[in-house]
């Protein structure tokens, strides 16, 4: 009778938690990625997000400067692919932790960047890493260093 209600006890909690952990997976912050069909690094920098927890949406597009022009990407921070997330911009191959720290400090900016496409940054790993910033955008076109990654 003892081992029974052990038994029970621990479907009884593979119930509650097991539904718990995959709601949690399943509303994890959505990531709305435009990229080239072609691009094998935004694919890395999509696999990057999807290993921090965020759950992503990429559309092939054939025009991704018509997604920079849309969202206020200034030119000056431009790179391969342009992403939407909880009302944010993220160009580029901006690090995961810096997409979540935006979203925790939610600064009136319109998003970050990774301008070009940095070396040893997700998505762009290799060899020869280089220091890079991320950097944030406003409306009014102001442009301050969000972050710092030096290899």
């Amino acid at each position: 009778m003892n081992h029974r209600r052990i038994f029970i006890a621990q479907v009884s909690a593979l119930l509650v938690v097991g539904p718990a952990c995959v709601l949690a997976e399943e509303t994890g912050p959505l990531v709305r990625v435009y990229k080239s069909p072609t691009c094998n690094c935004c694919k890395k920098w999509i696999r990057h997000l999807q290993d921090a927890g965020f759950r992503v949406e990429a559309t092939d597009v054939s025009d991704i400067g018509a997604y920079k022009i849309e969202y206020g990407v200034p030119r000056a921070l431009g790179s391969c692919h342009t992403a939407i997330v909880d009302g944010y911009v993220v160009e580029g191959h901006v690090p995961a932790d810096n997409v979540i720290k935006m979203l925790r400090q939610k600064p009136e900016i319109i998003g970050i960047a990774a301008p070009g496409m940095p070396m040893g940054s997700p998505g762009m790993e290799g060899p020869n890493a280089e220091a890079y910033d991320v950097i944030a955008f406003d409306a009014d076109g102001k442009t301050s260093v969000f972050d710092t990654h030096t290899p």
